[in-house]
């Protein structure tokens, strides 16, 4: 499935799905959706036994990446240039973008426009070969979890847009358990591997001390 998010950009985002059927980080991905069909998030995001650390944060970087992408898909008629004028995350959050290379200095611009520019870095990071490799015995590059910590703490930006300002369209199409078991499971997986530092998570503290006390 791919969006075009609103009409105004002329780039479909196709979200990455194809991991290869038979390749190892297939399986990874197939352990992991059997581990969240048990209904115990925690154990979802875990390690498993003997795996590395580095291809298990990818597969669920993409799948996350994938998860994101098709959420805000479905609210991009209500997130428009006019009602999102600046990208934030609440009254007391507001995110300007940079991508270090295309864009030095950080720009302030609407939330299409910056989850735009988002998504698209995100999926070129995924695409590259040498950041995200598919092929078995390649090895991940020594600076794979410094760009994986970039890529979670920008996709929760995300989440924390839709919640703070589309959870009502959220609620009128239904889709309120769907965010909220996405958003859990992201939560869980980056706090057992300490991935996105706590004041990034602040706009959502409150709904995160919530759902994690719902599962002690």
């Amino acid at each position: 499935m791919s969006f075009l998010f609103g009409n105004r950009s002329s780039k479909t985002f196709k979200p990455k799905k194809n991991i290869p059927e038979g390749s190892h980080q297939y399986e990874l991905l197939k352990h992991a959706e059997a581990t969240l069909g048990s209904g115990n998030l925690r154990a979802a995001v875990m390690l498993p036994e003997g795996e590395d650390l580095n291809g298990w944060i990818a597969v669920n970087t993409v799948d996350f990446f994938n998860q994101i992408n098709m959420l805000y898909g479905t609210i991009t008629e209500f997130c428009t240039e006019v009602k999102c004028s600046v990208m934030s995350a609440g009254p007391r959050y507001e995110y300007h973008w940079a991508d270090g290379t295309n864009i030095k200095k950080p720009i302030k611009c609407s939330a299409p426009k910056y989850i735009d520019y988002l998504m698209t870095w995100v999926q070129d990071q995924l695409d590259d070969e040498t950041l995200f490799p598919s092929k078995i015995g390649v090895p991940f590059p020594k600076n794979f979890m410094s760009v994986a910590k970039t890529i979670l703490k920008r996709l929760f930006r995300v989440y924390a847009h839709i919640y703070h300002q589309h959870f009502d369209a959220v609620i009128q199409l239904q889709e309120e358990a769907h965010l909220n078991t996405s958003f859990k499971h992201f939560i869980f997986f980056v706090q057992e591997f300490n991935l996105i530092d706590r004041r990034e998570l602040a706009p959502l503290q409150d709904l995160i001390e919530k759902l994690g006390s719902k599962d002690r």
